[in-house]
């Protein structure tokens, strides 16, 4: 074999488990494997896992944090019209060179597929070229899925219908869509019928920015469940954010979760996010925000947690890591049992992993060979710990690695050091 991991922990429980690579896939997993590796690595039972995906991301606009200036009320009013701003005084280098630098950080974090959406209200699509060469420098080592994104509305922008053809035509992935931020309700609804007859025709995935509002009367998930049902693309619709679903009243609730999970349309949250800009209006008590996890889990929708944004016009914290969004969204929706906690962990690695459609992902013989090796012996303690990525390996080959975290003490009768481990 060309690598064995030896004595690894796995996600669904499982403990003292070896994995064999050969030519970049899985080729055996199981306890004590009799097999030899060109390398063999020992876990000492840590949590080996399937690599992080983020679902929902803004590759165009990372790491522009002060261009051309700080966000100072930390709304999504103001990131808005900053992006706005910002996008005529784009350039595409150094819109390429900042992607770059979060892609590196994404591969330390071991977050190798993230689905980004892109701009495509700008006539230039400049930020669309460069994400699509982004994507081809990545491809070795990181899955780069693109959303065609009317960030000023489908309708609302005269060009942006005509600029959303166009990017697919020049390799965009995926139809994303802004309901919410139409002229009328009328007109919001009316682009999700549009948007989604356009990816039946073309065979594309749907991604829609849906509802991210404190206001229960936006509605949209509701058309986009009913469009995806009427043309036959279960599996292949999302809707992100969701946050008026927050300040929905039950009864509506009741009825529109079986709606959703008949039309097999996801939802993504964005916890650092949605927590971070919803509920600006109120004072007191404050809505939290975000979309009801637990009862979509219920209701059998898949739901993923995004990351979103990332030193951004919209927000001025994050580092890529989707243990700290997991951390976030626990504590946000209150999932603090022990299947709960779980249940967040798959939020940012196999349910994402399932709505953007990767192939090959996955802790199985016949899986490529991408995992991680993380700094911890459980999902719940990895995401408590948001823990150091020992080992980051892609297609078979390590592409990152880090120590395990810990520190050196200084007292009298004391341990000489301290992991933050419970029992070791």
């Amino acid at each position: 074999m060309d690598l064995v991991i030896r004595n690894a922990s796995l996600a669904d429980g499982r403990r003292q488990i070896d994995i064999a690579i050969e030519h970049g896939r899985i080729a055996a997993l199981g306890p004590q494997l009799a097999v030899a590796g060109a390398r063999e690595i020992d876990a000492g039972g840590d949590l080996v896992t399937p690599p992080f995906v983020d679902a929902h991301f803004h590759m165009d606009a990372t790491l522009s944090y002060g261009l051309p200036r700080v966000n100072q009320s930390g709304t999504l009013l103001e990131g808005i019209a900053l992006w706005g701003e910002l996008k005529p005084v784009l350039l595409q280098e150094a819109l390429i060179e900042r992607a770059m630098q979060y892609c590196d950080w994404a591969v330390a974090r071991g977050l190798l597929a993230i689905r980004s959406h892109v701009d495509i209200c700008d006539d230039r699509l400049l930020a669309v070229e460069a994400l699509l060469e982004v994507r081809r420098r990545v491809a070795p080592y990181l899955d780069l899925q693109l959303v065609a994104f009317p960030q000023d509305g489908i309708l609302r922008s005269a060009t942006a219908f005509d600029n959303l053809r166009r990017a697919i035509a020049m390799g965009v992935d995926v139809v994303g869509g802004i309901p919410h931020f139409e002229r009328t309700m009328a007109e919001g609804a009316q682009s999700v019928r549009l948007l989604c007859e356009l990816a039946a025709e073309r065979g594309l995935r749907v991604d829609m920015h849906c509802d991210e509002s404190d206001d229960p009367m936006s509605r949209h998930i509701e058309t986009l469940a009913f469009e995806t049902h009427r043309l036959g693309m279960h599996g292949r619709v999302a809707g992100s954010h969701l946050t008026s679903m927050h300040s929905m009243d039950n009864y509506y609730v009741s009825k529109l979760l079986p709606l959703i999970c008949e039309a097999g349309v996801a939802a993504i949250a964005n916890p650092l996010i949605n927590i971070t800009l919803q509920g600006r209006h109120d004072s007191y008590p404050k809505r939290r925000g975000m979309t009801r996890v637990p009862e979509l889990l219920a209701a059998g929708v898949d739901v993923a947690f995004g990351h979103d944004c990332v030193m951004d016009p919209w927000y001025s914290l994050g580092s890529g890591d989707m243990l700290e969004v997991a951390h976030m969204g626990l504590h946000v929706a209150q999932m603090t049992g022990q299947e709960a906690m779980h249940q967040c962990f798959l939020a940012v690695t196999a349910t994402p992993a399932r709505i953007l459609g990767l192939e090959g992902y996955g802790l199985e013989p016949g899986c490529h060979a991408d995992f991680v090796l993380l700094d911890a012996a459980s999902t719940v303690e990895a995401i408590r710990l948001r823990a150091a990525r020992r080992l980051v390996v892609r297609r078979g080959v390590v592409v990152s690695e880090a120590p395990r975290a810990g520190a050196t003490l200084h007292l009298p009768g004391r341990p000489a050091t301290v992991d933050f481990r419970l029992g070791r």
